[in-house]
C-alpha cells in the first residue's frame, strides 16, 4: 500500500514512519493468529463463498497420512469447521479428544497442513514462520547479531580463554531454536538442557569459588566504538519492534488487564478469561505497568496491532539498558565502572534472545529489570538502608512476575528482618486490592498454581511422563539451592550475588514443565555481571599492568 503523492509533503517524517510501522504491525498480527473455527450450518451444502461442503472436506481430510496412521489405534469421528474464507479445518476425535487436525484448501481440495500429538492443541509447536521473533529469525539478522555479541570480547592473544566459551554457550540456545522453528519439538526441547546445565555450573562456580580472570574484558575495541554500537543496536531493535514485530498472548493480557483496572473491573476471574484465555496469571504490578501505555494508546477491544503492548515492551527494555549502565558504575569506581556499564548494556542489546523477547512484546524483561533493580538497591547503601531498598525492589518485581520470589533468600542475607518486612509490605500493598471474590485461594489458583501445574510439551518433563521422579528430585535440589545461598558463602560481593542469583533462576527453569526461549532474558543480566565483573579491567590495560596479571588457565 502506497501513500498518495499529494499526501506525502503534508506528513512529517515521523508520522509517515509511524503509519507504515502500524500497517506492518497490524498485518503481522492478523497473519500470526488464525481465525476461530466455525461449524457450518449444513453438512452437505457448501457455505457461502465455498466450493466444498463440510462432508466433502471431511472426505478429503480422511486421506491425510496422519489420519490413516491414527486409525490403527481405533475409529475416528471427523468434524469440519470453516477457518475464514477458503479454508477448512477438519478435526478427528476419539473419545471426545482431538487427536488429528487437518487443514484443507477449499478451492483446490489440497491438504496443506496435518497435525497430531501435542501439535494439535499447541499451535506454537507447529513452527509457523514468524509466530515468534518475526524477522529476527532470518539468518541475515540473527547471525550478525551473534557476531556483534562475540566480537568485542574476543582476544586474539588468548583464543581459548574461558569467556569465549561462556559467550558461545549463551548463543547455543540457537541449536534448539532451529528445530523449534521447524516444528520439531521432540528435538528442540532436549537440546535446551545441556546449555542450561553448563550455565548453571559456570555461575555456581563464579558464586561459590570466584576467581579473577586474566586480561581485559574487552581486549581490542575502544570504548567509543562500544558506545556507538550500543546506540546503533538500541535504535535498531526499537525500530525492528515498531516495523516488524507481533504481540503474543502475554502482551495482549497485559493490555487487557490494564484496561480492566482502569474500568474498575475485577482483575482476576472469569471476566478476564473471556477477553484472553488464561491471561490473569501474573501479578498485579505487571498489569499496573501497562496502564500508562493503555491510556495513551487505548485498547480497541480486539487483538489488533496493540500499540500499548509495543510501548510497554520497548520501555521495559530501555529501563534494563539504563539499569545496566548504572550497575557498571556501582560495580567499579571511576572510568572503569562507566566502561563496565557500557559493556553490560552493549551485551544486552547485542544478545539475540533479549531482542527475541522484545520482538514478541512480552513482559519477560520485567524479570530482568527486577534483577537489575535488586542489584542496584543492594549496592546503593549498607545495612538497614540496603535491606529496605532491596526488599522494596524485589517486592515490586515479585508482584509483577512471581518467579522473582525465588531470589528472596539470597537478597535477605543483609538485614533479613528489614528486608523481609519491606518485601511483605510491598507484596501485600500491591496484591491485596486485587484479591478476587474467591479470596487468596482463587488468586493462587489463577497465578502461581496455574503456572506451576500447567501441562506443556516444551520441556522433557512434559514430553516424557516417566521422568516425573527426576523432576521431583531436581525441584527439591532447586529449592535447596535457593535456601543455601542465604547462608553460603558467608561473605559475598555484588558479583557473587549476581552469579548465585543466576544459579537460582536457571535452576528454576531447569525444573519447569513449561519452558520457552523468552525465559532466557530472566537470568541474562545476572550472568553478564558474573562473567564480566571478574576481569581486572574492562578495556586493555597498559603493558605494565598486563605484565603483572596472572595468566588465565585454559578452560579452567
Amino acid at each position: 500500500m502506497e501513500l498518495p503523492h499529494r499526501a506525502l509533503p503534508r506528513l512529517s517524517l515521523g508520522a509517515a514512519l509511524l503509519f507504515v510501522a502500524a500497517l506492518l504491525a497490524a498485518t503481522g498480527a492478523l497473519s500470526a493468529y488464525a481465525v476461530d473455527p466455525e461449524r457450518p450450518r449444513s453438512e452437505t451444502t457448501p457455505p457461502r463463498f465455498f466450493q466444498h461442503s463440510a462432508r466433502e472436506a471431511e472426505r478429503i481430510a480422511s486421506r491425510a497420512d496422519k489420519v490413516r496412521a491414527a486409525r490403527h489405534d481405533g475409529p475416528l469421528d471427523p468434524t469440519a469447521y470453516t477457518k475464514g474464507i477458503g479454508r477448512w479445518q477438519v478435526s478427528f476425535f476419539r473419545g471426545g479428544r482431538e487427536v488429528v487436525q487437518v487443514q484443507v484448501d477449499d478451492r483446490s481440495g489440497a491438504i496443506f497442513e496435518q497435525w497430531s500429538g501435542d501439535q494439535v492443541a499447541w499451535t506454537m509447536a507447529r513452527g509457523y514462520p514468524g509466530a515468534f521473533g518475526r524477522k529476527l529469525n532470518a539468518p541475515y539478522v540473527w547471525i550478525p547479531l551473534c557476531a556483534l555479541f562475540l566480537a568485542p570480547f574476543f582476544d586474539v592473544r588468548r583464543p581459548l580463554r574461558l569467556l569465549h566459551l561462556d559467550l558461545l554457550v549463551l548463543l547455543a540456545f540457537a541449536a534448539s531454536h532451529v528445530f523449534f522453528n521447524r516444528g520439531e519439538i521432540g528435538v528442540s526441547a532436549p537440546l535446551v538442557y545441556p546449555v542450561l546445565l553448563y550455565l548453571l555450573a559456570r555461575v555456581l562456580l563464579a558464586g561459590f569459588r570466584p576467581r579473577r580472570a586474566a586480561g581485559p574484558l574487552v581486549p581490542h575495541a575502544p570504548l567509543t566504538l562500544l558506545v556507538v554500537g550500543l546506540v546503533f543496536l538500541t535504535a535498531f531493535r526499537v525500530g525492528l519492534n515498531v516495523a516488524d514485530s507481533n504481540v503474543i498472548d502475554v502482551g495482549y493480557a497485559g493490555v487487557v488487564g490494564a484496561d480492566r483496572i482502569v474500568d474498575g473491573d475485577q482483575l482476576y476471574g472469569d471476566g478476564f478469561s473471556a477477553d484472553v484465555q488464561r491471561g490473569d496469571t501474573y501479578g498485579p504490578v505487571n498489569y499496573l505497568l501497562y496502564v500508562p501505555f493503555e491510556q495513551a494508546l487505548p485498547w480497541s477491544g480486539r487483538w489488533d496491532e496493540l500499540p500499548a503492548a509495543h510501548g510497554a515492551a520497548i520501555s521495559f527494555d530501555l529501563l534494563v539498558i539504563a539499569g545496566l549502565l548504572l550497575l557498571g558504575r556501582r560495580l567499579r569506581r571511576g572510568p572503569d565502572g562507566s566502561a563496565l556499564g557500557v559493556v553490560l548494556a552493549y551485551a544486552w542489546v547485542a544478545y539475540p534472545y533479549t531482542a527475541f523477547a522484545l520482538e514478541s512484546n512480552t513482559n519477560d524483561s520485567l524479570v530482568a529489570l527486577g534483577c537489575v533493580a535488586a542489584l542496584l538497591a543492594a549496592s546503593l547503601a549498607r545495612d538497614y538502608a540496603a535491606g529496605l531498598s532491596t526488599g522494596v525492589a524485589l517486592g515490586l518485581a515479585s508482584a509483577a512476575k512471581f518467579v522473582t520470589l525465588a531470589l528472596a533468600p539470597l537478597f535477605a542475607r543483609r538485614e533479613p528482618r528489614v528486608f523481609l518486612a519491606a518485601l511483605l509490605l510491598v507484596l501485600v500493598a500491591m496484591v491485596a486490592p486485587f484479591v478476587p471474590d474467591g479470596g487468596v485461594r482463587e488468586l493462587y489458583d489463577r497465578t502461581i498454581g496455574y503456572q506451576a501445574s500447567r501441562p506443556s510439551p516444551f520441556s522433557i518433563w512434559g514430553q516424557v511422563d516417566s521422568l516425573g521422579w527426576l523432576q521431583t528430585l531436581m525441584k527439591a535440589a532447586a529449592m535447596g539451592l535457593a535456601l543455601l545461598v542465604a547462608f553460603v558463602p558467608r561473605r559475598m560481593d555484588l558479583r557473587q550475588t549476581a552469579a548465585l542469583g543466576a544459579g537460582v533462576l536457571i535452576a528454576v527453569e531447569l525444573v519447569a514443565t513449561h519452558w520457552f526461549y523468552l525465559y532466557v532474558v530472566w537470568f541474562v543480566p545476572f550472568v553478564l555481571v558474573a562473567l564480566f565483573a571478574g576481569h581486572p579491567s574492562v578495556l586493555r590495560a597498559s603493558p605494565r599492568e598486563e605484565h603483572r596479571a596472572e595468566p588465565e588457565p585454559v578452560f579452567a
